[in-house]
């Protein structure tokens, strides 16, 4: 089976500030945007995934922040003989930990608790005809390691990977009635899927 993918993910933050990037009564804002698209051979149309989750955080002291991301992801794949749609609103608290190496290198250490309470849909082979099925919810806790670099006061570029995450998921019918979930555990970062972030502080 052949496919086709094209994929783009950015990660940005922005923090207002005078004095160091990260000292205590500082505020950091950015997010997260992430599209994909995948063409599977016999499918009509190709799959597409799109994730928009802005955030903001307040440093509760020197080179601790804590704040929250909100946003909405959607994904719609095409089969052969029929066409999946979810939808979902996203909510993910965070706490972030520095830990300076010099003037221009922190490492940190990200603990979030993202979740997702969504709807799925079922359509035909065009993806026409939606009709709802269900809900999917979502709830796990992720510890993601990584690295920021300050070229110059006001710039700095993020490398980041998911070290240890959990997820429990929940499928409901359109009655409510739960029909089947998964619990998920992974440990080990992937060097090969990092986040890469870019950052401005002014």
């Amino acid at each position: 089976m052949k496919k086709l993918v094209l994929s783009l993910l950015a990660v940005s933050a922005i923090a207002f500030t005078t004095q160091a990037q990260t000292e205590k009564g500082n505020f950091v804002v950015g997010g997260t945007v992430q599209y994909q698209s995948e063409k599977v051979d016999g499918a009509n149309k190709a799959d597409k995934t799109f994730q928009i989750v802005p955030s903001v955080g307040y440093f509760v002291a020197n080179n601790i922040a804590v704040g929250t991301g909100i946003g909405y992801q959607y994904a719609k794949d095409y089969t052969t003989v029929a066409s999946v749609q979810t939808s979902a609103f996203v909510v993910s608290p965070f706490a972030r930990a520095y830990k300076g190496v010099s003037d221009q290198f922190k490492f940190f250490g990200q603990l979030s608790v993202p979740m997702s309470f969504g709807n799925n849909k079922v359509g035909d082979v065009n993806g026409d005809n939606m009709t709802k099925t269900g809900k999917n919810n979502t709830i796990g806790i992720a510890l993601s390691p990584g690295f920021a670099f300050f070229p110059t006061k006001s710039f700095g570029i993020e490398f980041a990977v998911q070290g240890i995450s959990y997820n429990d998921n929940k499928l409901e019918n359109a009655n409510g009635d739960k029909i089947s979930g998964s619990k998920d555990f992974n440990i080990g970062a992937d060097f090969f899927a990092p986040k890469i972030g870019v950052q401005f502080y002014f």
